[in-house]
């Protein structure tokens, strides 16, 4: 038996996937979460062969959740479910120990394909997920950038935390509401991220901050 850990704010969701694991045979749902910091409880207590984690989540989003795992030594294979298509979001996973990003539109033969290739040492990756992103992916973790000429204009607090909302694929709108600020502010921390990453989107912006140690 494949014993799996499902962690997904969402009930309706959980509900919906816990069907679907049910008709499966060789898989067996041994736990389930609604926030990030219930994910790495249940994981930590079962000890399962594979994790269905959301990316946005209360209390430790997805992310969190795969470096606080590695962090405790618990990394487990995680298999990413998410409604939002966003190469960076998947690269950051994946950097983070992931082995699997999907849709959850997926059909019911794609996520147990999917379970049990992770089970059995696989990587499974969505169809979606762009060209650029598989290459980055295979390739591994990018080599650092040399320094410019003279000291980088340094990376805020605050703008730290607008980065890791970003890498988990939140909106400015959604990034202005979790930090209680105005969506003007929001935009103008990314404007600031972007010109000290010379950068031209958040993608790349992301990616970059990641290879600098920020994120």
């Amino acid at each position: 038996m494949i014993r799996v850990v499902l962690a997904d704010d969402h009930s309706v969701v959980r509900v919906g996937l816990r069907s679907l694991l049910e008709l499966a045979g060789d898989v067996e749902l041994v736990g389930e979460a609604a926030s990030g910091e219930e994910a790495v409880a249940k994981v930590l207590e079962t000890a399962p062969d594979v994790l269905l984690l959301d990316v946005r989540m209360p209390r430790g989003d997805g992310l969190r959740v795969l470096d606080e795992l590695a962090r405790r030594g618990a990394t487990v294979a995680t298999l990413v479910l998410t409604t939002f298509d966003d190469d960076a979001v998947a690269l950051r996973a994946i950097e983070r120990g992931a082995r699997g990003y999907l849709l959850k539109d997926v059909t019911l033969e794609r996520l147990l394909s999917a379970v049990r290739t992770l089970a059995a040492g696989g990587t499974v990756l969505s169809p979606a997920l762009s060209e650029e992103a598989r290459r980055r992916i295979a390739a591994g973790p990018a080599p650092r950038e040399p320094e410019r000429d003279g000291p980088a204009e340094p990376i805020t607090a605050r703008e730290r935390e607008v980065l890791g909302l970003l890498a988990a694929g939140y909106s400015n709108r959604e990034i202005a509401r979790a930090l209680h600020v105005a969506e003007g502010t929001v935009k103008n921390h990314v404007s600031s991220i972007l010109a000290k990453l010379d950068v031209r989107d958040r993608t790349r912006a992301v990616l970059k901050a990641a290879e600098r140690g920020y994120l």
